[in-house]
């Protein structure tokens, strides 16, 4: 693929957002389209929707990529958003991007923005597929995990920096991320979800441990939930292996989404 082809477009909203995204056009597979939402501070570049599009592609399939605002090659700072600011982006790039339901494919944090997005607009969605997916993680991920000293950082500052394990640059968690984390939690309510749903979980995953998973699976009511446990599979779920997992979850997720007249 040269330079320019793997150049982005970019989606200008009406408040100054641009939103940089990739998308594959249908063509003809008379099949519902494919969203990809990636993680907390991961870009459209990586492995897993870079291997979704080239499978969409192949198979004449709509496939729809971007980056949140803060993320990749959008507009503005990361420290500066939150999960409602992503949500709001996944949303518009969806309505402005798209026809018709979709099947959300949400990685570690998308998979969270998925979930919020079916939430509110179920309609939208033919199936839905969670990697590693990662619910409430500011509140049961990061805040319950935070030591005195952090706390307190944390209220004198307003920020905490914590180290990763995927960036030589720590990650910045803001006061504004772990507040309006608390106002987009779909773990403490009814989670409707009548479409076919996918969740597949790693079982070396230390990012999001398989008991994170198992819990959205108890918590989360509809027809046709799954749950796939791969063992020796890490948060990444980017391994030959798991990208083949991947692709057929995402073929059968569609044959189950028409059979379900979605």
């Amino acid at each position: 693929m040269t330079d320019a082809e793997d150049r982005p477009d970019f989606l200008e909203t009406a408040d100054g957002r641009r939103i940089a995204y990739r998308r594959t056009p249908d063509a003809g597979a008379g099949a519902p389209g494919v969203v990809f939402l990636g993680g907390f501070r991961s870009d459209m570049t990586g492995t897993k929707a870079a291997f979704l599009e080239e499978r969409c592609r192949a198979r004449g399939r709509a496939f729809l990529r971007f980056d949140y605002t803060g993320h990749g090659q959008s507009s503005g700072r990361f420290e500066d958003g939150c999960i409602g600011d992503w949500l709001r982006d996944a949303r518009d790039a969806i309505a402005a991007l798209t026809e018709g339901p979709q099947v959300l494919v949400g990685s570690s944090m998308g998979g969270w923005i998925a979930l919020l997005l079916a939430r509110e607009a179920p309609e939208r969605v033919a199936a839905l597929i969670g990697i590693a997916a990662a619910p409430d993680f500011t509140l049961d991920g990061m805040e319950a995990a935070f030591d005195e000293a952090q706390r307190q950082e944390m209220a004198r500052t307003g920020r905490v920096a914590l180290p990763s394990e995927y960036s030589d640059e720590p990650y910045v968690i803001t006061r504004r991320l772990i507040e309006d984390g608390r106002d987009h939690l779909v773990l403490r309510a009814p989670l409707p979800l009548p479409f076919p749903t996918r969740l597949l979980q790693g079982s070396a995953d230390v990012d999001v441990p398989p008991e994170r998973a198992r819990i959205l699976f108890d918590h989360a009511e509809g027809p046709d939930i799954r749950l796939l446990l791969v063992k020796g599979a890490d948060h990444r779920f980017s391994g030959p292996r798991e990208l083949r997992i991947l692709d057929e979850t995402l073929e059968e997720a569609i044959a189950a989404a028409r059979e379900a007249g979605r």
